[in-house]
């Protein structure tokens, strides 16, 4: 089994070709546990505007632009985290 770490490069290097079930442990990893609206699985995240993730099956794949709206996700999570860590030193 792939670490997240590696799955997360992975679909930074392919987005077309990252298999579902893997792009939901990532969004689980970092987004906690998803409820399910028909085919898609929403994750919800700690910010104000859009807070949620939305993935679904193709086939056993992940569609491509999902993957791509999940890094901008996971980086707006991390740069928000860093910004916080910041903050407590201060």
């Amino acid at each position: 089994m792939a670490g997240i770490d590696s799955i997360v490069e992975g679909m930074r290097n392919n987005p077309v070709g990252v298999s579902f079930s893997d792009l939901c442990k990532v969004c689980g990893h970092y987004f906690g546990e998803h409820r399910i609206r028909g085919s898609h699985r929403i994750y919800k995240t700690p910010w104000m505007g859009d807070p949620r993730v939305n993935v679904q099956d193709d086939r056993g794949k992940a569609k491509a632009y999902q993957v791509r709206q999940v890094l901008r996700a996971i980086e707006k999570l991390l740069g928000q985290q860093g910004a916080e860590d910041v903050g407590e030193d201060t």
